[in-house]
């Protein structure tokens, strides 16, 4: 094992010390305690058996380092989502592993990465620390979490997320068809279609790819996916990031582009994607608008829960010459809705029923069709 001078060398070295004049300390850790530790799902890639040390004092994290930190008070999440996907319950006193990374949550939490190891707070279920800006009014205070300090590996340096990351690929050759869930806000319903388009495109024989391409690091949305029939299923996690908040868009064509080719490298015959939150998302924005994503997709299905969200999404799309093929999500749940969705889109409304049709990939091909007629006519 290293001694503790060349391994505090090592993290001098990445500009991780604050500006502070007492510096970082490191001491080795156990991996007893490692294993006793309830690992978050945004964990699941790393080998945190390798951890060697535990990183503390003046020491400013970044998004995707891990921590190990211990339960202070519950708040709205008294459960971590572990790496299998279990939801276990926490207590005070627990300690957990999770990651750093800003949230976006308009109906929970607001969430940046502090400068420091301050307390602070888990963000999400799936394992994110960040120090809680805002709350939505329904919620209760956030989890409140002490970090403990950073996991460092055998050279003493913090593991992060990006380590372990899949391999950053293009694809090569023709892609599979692309067809991207997009909506007007969270819980709008996109998850649910992506996952009932899912379920229509593998009734009718097709293998299918599934990834969630932004967001903020949780297993729920990807399980879905994957009992709903998809053969492989991804997310910005495997690309190395605990959310996409305050990602820049190059790195969001990056995850963009790497999960789509290692989905197209395992032979699917179609790709679904999720891009989350909504319209006016920061991050969402400037990836709709992105030639990167407009040549990656063939198609969008629109999710909103009323036809002004649904109508204003979809001249917005349009407005951007992206390809809307349908509208979809809450709104479906009521007859009324969907009939003024499509006065005031003059597209479909696809209701779940038809989305897991295996009709679903036919609609997709003469979705297709016209457009390819459309762009040779004009």
């Amino acid at each position: 094992m290293k001694s503790n001078t060349s391994t505090l060398t090592d993290i001098v070295d990445q500009g991780l010390m604050d500006t502070g004049i007492i510096g970082p300390s490191i001491s080795s850790i156990e991996t007893r305690r490692l294993a006793r530790a309830k690992a978050a799902y945004t964990t699941r890639h790393v080998p945190i058996s390798e951890a060697g040390y535990l990183i503390s004092g003046s020491v400013k994290p970044v998004p995707g380092d891990l921590l190990l930190a211990r339960v202070d008070s519950l708040g709205q999440h008294t459960r971590i989502e572990l790496v299998n996907g279990r939801r276990a319950p926490l207590f005070p006193g627990d300690e957990i592993i999770l990651c750093y990374g800003h949230r976006y949550a308009p109906d929970q939490f607001e969430g940046v990465v502090p400068d420091s190891l301050e307390p602070c707070h888990m963000v999400a279920a799936g394992g994110i620390a960040a120090r809680v800006v805002s709350k939505h009014n329904s919620r209760k205070d956030a989890t409140r979490i002490i970090p403990i300090g950073l996991l460092g590996n055998a050279r003493g340096r913090p593991m992060n997320l990006a380590d372990s990351a899949l391999e950053p690929i293009s694809p090569n050759g023709d892609m599979p068809v692309t067809i991207a869930a997009v909506g007007t806000s969270m819980n709008a319903g996109k998850t649910t279609t992506a996952a009932y388009l899912i379920k229509g495109l593998v009734n009718a024989g097709l293998k299918v790819g599934a990834a969630k391409v932004t967001g903020t690091g949780s297993g729920g949305d990807t399980w879905l996916m994957k009992d709903a029939g998809a053969e492989r299923v991804l997310d910005f996690t495997d690309a190395g990031y605990a959310s996409t908040r305050h990602v820049s868009l190059r790195e969001l064509e990056g995850i963009l582009t790497t999960l789509t080719a290692h989905l197209q490298r395992t032979g699917v015959d179609t790709i679904v994607l999720e891009v989350a939150d909504g319209l006016f998302q920061e991050e969402t924005a400037a990836l709709l608008c992105s030639p990167v994503f407009s040549h990656a997709i063939n198609g969008i299905i629109f999710a909103a829960t009323d036809a002004m969200g649904a109508a204003t999404g979809v001249s917005w799309l349009f407005d951007h010459d992206l390809p809307v093929m349908a509208v979809s999500g809450i709104l479906t749940a009521a007859p009324l809705i969907v009939r003024e969705t499509q006065s005031a889109t003059g597209l479909p409304v696809m209701s779940l029923g038809q989305l897991s049709d295996p009709a679903i990939a036919g609609t997709i091909g003469q979705y297709m069709d016209c457009r390819l007629h459309s762009r040779q006519a004009g």
